[in-house]
């Protein structure tokens, strides 16, 4: 069920690649969890990982003026929301095959497709104004 990190979804900028991984490595950690009927403690690792992943795109964006600042940081509020939800229902529900198979579906769905999209396009835009 793991999610695999391939260098296709590189973007080419070193620093947002290796939190790409940490970020995959962290989504495989909390589905591990959930399979055992648990995830709490890995969301929460989750949400404040991820929070630091977005500051860092966001703070790049703003330094090179990127067109599509408010785009990605709409996505990136949206998915932080999604976090929030998941969390929420560990702690008042626990673990459902349901939550563990929609929480990979979108995961997997939602971080392969912004990564190929717009993490790569802005990542092009500010390799060349650098």
């Amino acid at each position: 069920m793991a999610m695999q990190w391939n260098e296709n979804l590189a973007v080419g900028v070193d620093a947002i690649d290796n939190q790409h991984k940490g970020i995959f490595i962290r989504v495989n950690n909390l589905l591990d969890a959930m399979v055992l009927g648990k995830g709490e403690k890995y969301i929460v690792e989750i949400i404040e990982y991820v929070g630091v992943h977005f500051n860092t795109e966001e703070n790049l964006m703003n330094k090179y003026n990127y067109i599509s600042y408010v785009k990605q940081k709409t996505e990136h509020m949206l998915f932080i929301k999604y976090f929030f939800s998941i969390k929420r229902e560990l702690e008042t529900q626990g673990v459902s095959s349901q939550l563990l198979i929609q929480t990979h579906q979108l995961l997997y769905n939602w971080l392969k497709s912004h990564i190929a999209r717009e993490d790569k396009k802005f990542c092009t835009f500010i390799k060349k104004c650098a």
